[in-house]
């Protein structure tokens, strides 16, 4: 049997994990025949604490025959210690009355500490997904506490875009999901982020032949799409879970195995469709070997999907000039 792999997740007994975890443990992302180590970590409060020690208990009685063993702690340098993935699900939630630019600082203070710990005690070849929100900005901030870790190893989630964005076509088109091909998502993971249709296939064919309906394609897709967390939101009163596990899963997968079909993450921007360097941006990628991708360079937008990435682009520098202190926090 192959060496387990060791896989931290932070936010351990919160919503999205309770979908996430048994999905880990069965081997759907990391395959049929290779074990997996749960390091789990939640903050070290007794009603937190005592729900972790729940899910363990629940992920014991499952039986799983991957799953080599459970490790719950409250220290980051205990959860991260020897992962080969490091999976940052947990984040403060905006408050009542709290700025956007005071909820990337307290954040951002979570993250220098996981960053720094990522670094010092991961496995060599660890590689990191960051999920809590504000997603790209956190994973920025993270990142830029690694030394030894290169900055291609921090990625950040957009696959929710992506699936909420697939299956909206696959709506209109009144064609099964997975007929949807080739939907990029562009930028940050905020109503900003931009969704590219035209570049997308159903069936095999361009999407914007089989759904001629232009003025849907260009606003209502695109604010759908966006806005679709606030819409579940206020729907069922909690913020998306399981669909954002199933995101956080593909994500994974996706850079697990080698392909050469395009698929959405947030990678550190080296200057591509016009995102500024350094900022964590939504962008298409193929998976060149197992935990390594290549950013796609060739997809031509026209100026109205331009207009829409200067736009998201924006927002990222707009955030990263608020936590610009933390950036350097490890210098």
């Amino acid at each position: 049997m192959p060496r387990p792999v060791r896989v931290a997740i932070t936010g351990a007994a919160g919503n999205i994990c309770y979908s996430l975890l048994p999905r880990i443990a069965a081997g759907e992302v990391f395959g049929k025949d290779t074990p997996v180590i749960l390091q789990l970590l939640e903050i070290p409060v007794d009603k937190a604490q005592a729900a972790l020690r729940g899910i363990s208990m629940e992920l014991d009685d499952c039986a799983f025959p991957l799953l080599q063993d459970i490790i719950l702690t409250d220290k980051a340098d205990v959860a991260f210690k020897d992962a080969n993935w490091c999976l940052l699900v947990g984040s403060k939630p905006r408050g009542p009355g709290q700025e956007r630019a005071d909820l990337l600082k307290d954040n951002g203070k979570i993250f220098i500490g996981q960053g720094r710990s990522i670094d010092a005690v991961a496995a060599d070849d660890c590689r990191i997904a960051v999920v809590g929100n504000p997603c790209n900005t956190n994973c920025m901030i993270a990142a830029a506490q690694a030394k030894r870790l290169g900055a291609e190893r921090f990625t950040a989630m957009v696959r929710l875009d992506q699936n909420r964005a697939q299956t909206q076509l696959a709506r209109k088109a009144q064609v099964p999901v997975g007929q949807v091909a080739n939907i990029i998502i562009y930028g940050n993971h905020s109503p900003t982020m931009f969704p590219d249709a035209a570049h997308a296939t159903i069936a095999g064919k361009p999407a914007t032949q089989v759904i001629t309906d232009q003025a849907w394609l260009k606003d209502a897709f695109i604010s759908t799409v966006g806005k679709r967390g606030a819409a579940i939101i206020e729907a069922r009163g909690l913020s998306s879970a399981f669909s954002a596990a199933n995101a956080l899963i593909d994500h994974v997968k996706a850079l697990v195995t080698p392909t050469a079909v395009p698929h959405s993450i947030a990678v550190k921007s080296s200057g591509e469709y016009g995102f500024s360097a350094g900022v964590w941006a939504g962008m298409p990628v193929t998976t060149t070997a197992p935990g390594t991708y290549s950013v796609v360079t060739n997809v031509v937008l026209d100026e109205a999907a331009k207009a829409r990435v200067a736009a998201t682009n924006a927002e990222l520098v707009a955030e990263r000039d608020m936590v610009k202190e933390l950036l350097t926090a490890s210098a």
